[in-house]
């Protein structure tokens, strides 16, 4: 094969420079394989370069494995963070109507979903202009209506939390901005012995955002420590 020694001479200088840089070079070490398996022509099965391709399908695979588990590992532990510093933030009020203005903005702005309510059942429902001060972040209803919500009318046993899509957003939850929501989280509440239950929902604009794939354990925890603190308010 003719070819030119100067330029045969630098490639053979920058190979010997840096084998090291070869091998490390996956598409230079398959051209390489390829112009092998070509020299040696059909009628000959090299078991080494097929159990070497393998070899490499599996490398990529474990590669592409280790950067999943790797992003998962990250998305959980911002998860983590922003569930603790929205905990910080209901811990700081020290008059109830704060607390649950906190729950409306900052830890809705913090956990980042568009909307949180703070549902309460009650014997009474009645117009309070507390409530009505609020800005729609705690509406009381008749009891009964967690488990009906949580269930959609269904003779199931409800979950401590639901995430689902929503294509007909609940006015008496969400108020005038129900039209705009399309997935919830809903956290059932046990606010002690001798009370009805308490529900907190968080709505949010993209339908994909609560999905029931989506692992709960955070959330959980949320739910846990806020009614511990709903129950010292309500003593």
């Amino acid at each position: 094969m003719s070819s030119d020694p100067k330029l045969k001479d630098n490639l053979r200088a920058a190979i010997l420079a840096e084998p090291d840089a070869v091998l490390d070079d996956k598409d230079l070490m398959q051209a390489l394989v390829a112009a092998n398996e070509q020299a040696r022509g059909a009628n000959v099965v090299d078991l080494r370069g097929i159990a070497m391709q393998r070899l490499e399908a599996r490398l990529d695979r474990l590669e592409d494995t280790h950067r999943s588990v790797i992003a998962a590992a990250y998305e959980n532990l911002a998860g983590t963070n922003q569930v603790h510093r929205a905990i910080l933030r209901l811990l700081e009020p020290t008059v109830f109507e704060d607390f649950l203005r906190a729950l409306g903005n900052d830890v809705a702005e913090i956990l980042r979903v568009d909307h949180i309510t703070l549902v309460l059942e009650t014997t009474v429902v009645r117009d309070d202009p507390v409530v009505n001060q609020l800005g729609g972040v705690l509406t009381v209803t008749e009891p009964g209506f967690i488990d009906k919500y949580l269930t959609s009318d269904r003779n199931s046993q409800p979950r401590e939390v639901t995430l689902r899509e929503i294509h007909h957003p609940n006015p008496q939850v969400y108020g005038e901005q129900a039209n705009q929501l399309r997935s919830e989280a809903c956290l059932k509440l046990d606010l002690g012995i001798g009370r009805l239950p308490g529900m907190i929902v968080m709505g949010a604009h993209d339908p994909r955002h609560f999905s029931p794939q989506l692992g709960t354990d955070l959330l959980a925890f949320f739910a846990g420590v806020f009614e511990r603190s709903m129950r010292h308010w309500l003593s």
